[in-house]
This record gives C-alpha cells, structure tokens and sequence, in this order.
C-alpha cells in the first residue's frame, strides 16, 4: 500500500470540491416529497448536506461548486442562508448549479457525470488542479488533503474513496476489487459475492462515491462519455468502469483520512437513506459518549444558524414536569410539561404538557399536543400532532395511519394528520 506523501503546500488549496447533490433519495419516502435528499435536516440543526461541504472547507478546499436538480428550492435556500461567506477577493468561491439546460434546452441533469459535464465551463474558469467529486449525501467527517496527497503520489487517474465493510455486507455497495497496492482490478456494482481485500480477506473495500480526478483528465473523459450514444452517463456505470479498464484507478481507505476526536473510536460513515438508518443516526446521537462527535470544534460541522432564543423547560407538578434525559433539544424548543427521554429536537418544537416522546426524531417546528404519546417515531417539518394522539404502542393501528419502517419506525408528515381529522 503507498504511503501518502506529506508537502508544505497543501493540494487543497489548488483543488475544488464538486458536491453532487441533485437525487431525491427515495427510500426515505414522504420526508423527500418536497426536498431532496442532501436537504433533509439531520443532528439537531444541520442538514445532511452540511458534512460533505464541511469536510471540504475544513480540508481547506476555498472552491466548490453544488449541482442540483430534484426539488431544489429547500437546498437552494439552505446554501444561500448558511454557505454564503466565501469571498471572490480571497480566491474563493461557492457556486450553485442547478439543472437549468445550459447545454441544450431539453436537456436536465441525465446522470451523475452529466452534471459535472454540463458546467465544465463554469468549472475551467477557476482552473482548479484537482477535482473532489463528493457524494451530498453521507454522514461522516474527512480530511480530504491525504486523499489527494495519495492521488498525485500514486500517479492515479481517478482515486476513490472506500470504507470497509464485512465483505458480505458489501452486496448493496460499488465494490473494489484491488491488487496489494490497492489499484483497482475491477469495479463491481452491487455483486453478490464481494470480492475480499488482499490484506483482510473478510473485508470488502465499498465507494464512498468520493472521487478524485487532475481536472483536465477528468474533462477529457467526460467529453468522451458526453459523445456516447450508449452511455448512462454516470460515473458508477460509466467513467469509473472505463478508466477501471482503460487507466489507473486507485482506492483510498477511508481509515486514512477520517477525522476523529478524542471521544470517536470508529471511522464513522453512515448513509442515512432510509427511514431506520436516519432514525438510527439521530437517536444515536443521544448516547453518553456517541459513535459521532458533533461537539469537536477542530472539525466544525458549519450550517445555517436560526437565531432563536434558548430551550426551555417549564412545569415542575407531579405528573406535569418539563424535562428532557438523554436527548439534544435544540434552540427555541419548548418542552411544557411532558416527559422527553432519548430524543433529538430540531429548532422550534414544542412540546405542550402531559405528553412522552421516547425515541422520537422531531424536525424544526413540530407541535406537539397535550397528552400525545409518541415512540421510535420521525416527524416532519412544521407537523401539529393533536392532542392525545399516541404513536408506537399499537403497530397494526399505526400501520393504517402513517409509514411505518421494517423495524417499526412511524414516519408522520401533515397530511397524514389531515387524514386522520377527516
């Protein structure tokens, strides 16, 4: 395996952070109906997007550029609100790029290395050495700098990024199959019996959908592709696959480069793309010492922050106490007298009295009304939950009224309250 080499000059500095934010993530169902799937809230105040971006500033990456497409306008808001500090005059830049035909006027986003190919121009007028081309939406803190130290060390056309995982598990994931020097011998989509690492025969090496290209080489396979009547345009099926073949392509580990504090003990990655993965990883965050450290302030998690006054707690009646155990409420939160146990709050919820939230994902502005019962629920934006309602003691009668996940997660938005009071 080759050692990353180490530089005064950070490659960071000289590269751009291209972030792919564009699909709808349909596995989380009803919470993408109005908002793609980087846009959906995540950890109290953040949105998912806010890791990747995060990771790239904090790498010191001062270019990126955000392509967009499906249902837009939430993440678009997001970016302009929170990601709107960066400034020309320091050599900086933050673009949005939203699906809008630049190349034809029929012509949306066709697939992932389509929306980099459609503002190649956009791109050419920073001339960034590099390109990082990151996934929008993952959970997870990197340093980028090694990966692209490994890159320009190893001589690669494309270097990507890989966690391990039991090889078994590793059926759902682009997989690497890689020779001692972890160069890759094939890509393998989704294959049902993952090939092992060289080194950890039990382990597979699976995408992270990180890439990393010299920018012209990137642009010349993408013009390539562009003129391809049979291609998907996409870099999983398509231009991975072909350099695969045709180039070099490398895999970095993401051990390498993930970025830990001294209370992390995992190299912590989670794709959050259905109901029980993102109820996991929010209730996971309510643990004494959890898996994911959002506390670190050598690696900041930036986002749009509300201005909102602090939570509070009200009532101290037997049988009508304001209190939250082994939970986060966030900023403006009002919890009136109900019993709030491990639970994540995002901005603005209240929580009017004689209610229990147990393993309840509340997104900003849920009501919650007088005597509700809610468990393992997720709720969306903005949702009235009336009075005395109660969610997660009777599953077949949940079943009738809102989603529920294979491990029994209700999920509930507006209009499945609206049909209840029909």
């Amino acid at each position: 395996m080759p050692a990353i080499a180490t530089s005064n000059a950070p490659l960071s500095r000289h590269a751009m952070a291209y972030v792919l934010a564009g699909g709808r993530g349909s596995r989380l169902h009803e919470l993408t109906d109005t908002r793609a799937k980087p846009a959906v809230y995540f950890g109290g105040k953040s949105r998912i997007i806010d890791f990747a971006l995060s990771n790239a500033l904090n790498s010191g990456i001062r270019r990126i550029g955000v392509a967009t497409q499906y249902k837009a306008h939430s993440l678009i808001r997001h970016l302009q609100r929170g990601w709107n500090f960066f400034r020309p005059e320091r050599n900086e830049s933050f673009d949005i790029l939203p699906a809008s035909q630049r190349i034809s006027e029929t012509a949306w986003y066709a697939g992932t290395a389509d929306a980099v190919y459609q503002n190649i121009d956009i791109i050419e007028s920073y001339a960034p050495q590099h390109i990082v081309l990151l996934a929008g939406d993952h959970v997870y803190k990197m340093d980028y700098e090694p990966m692209l130290q490994q890159h320009v060390q190893s001589g690669a056309d494309v270097t990507i990024g890989c966690i391990e995982v039991p090889r078994m598990d590793a059926s759902g994931f682009g997989v690497m199959h890689v020779d001692a020097e972890d160069r890759l011998i094939a890509f393998l989509e989704k294959p049902a019996d993952p090939p092992g690492m060289p080194d950890r025969p039990d382990m597979a090496l699976a995408s992270m959908g990180i890439y990393v290209f010299e920018t012209h080489f990137l642009f010349d396979q993408l013009r390539r592709d562009a003129a391809d009547p049979n291609s998907a345009h996409d870099f999983g099926h398509d231009i991975i696959p072909y350099i695969v073949k045709h180039g070099t392509a490398v895999a970095h580990r993401f051990s390498r480069s993930c970025v830990r504090s001294t209370h992390e003990s995992e190299t912590y990655w989670r794709d959050v793309g259905t109901v029980d993965a993102y109820w996991a990883a929010n209730v996971d965050l309510t643990d004494v010492v959890p898996a994911l450290d959002l506390y670190d302030n050598d690696w900041p998690i930036w986002t749009y922050g509300e201005i909102t006054p602090p939570a509070k707690f009200v009532h101290n009646d037997d049988g009508r106490r304001g209190s939250a155990v082994d939970s986060m409420v966030s900023g403006g939160c009002i919890v009136s007298g109900s019993k709030v146990g491990r639970s994540l709050l995002f901005t603005g919820v209240h929580v009017h009295s004689f209610g229990e939230l147990q393993g309840a994902v509340l997104m900003p502005y849920v009501d919650v009304g007088r005597g509700a019962r809610l468990t393992n629920v997720v709720v969306d934006r903005g949702v009235r939950i009336p009075e005395g309602l109660v969610v997660g003691e009777d599953p077949a009668l949940d079943a009738t009224r809102f989603r529920v996940s294979p491990k029994g997660v209700c999920l509930i938005t507006q209009p499945m309250i609206d049909k209840l009071a029909g």
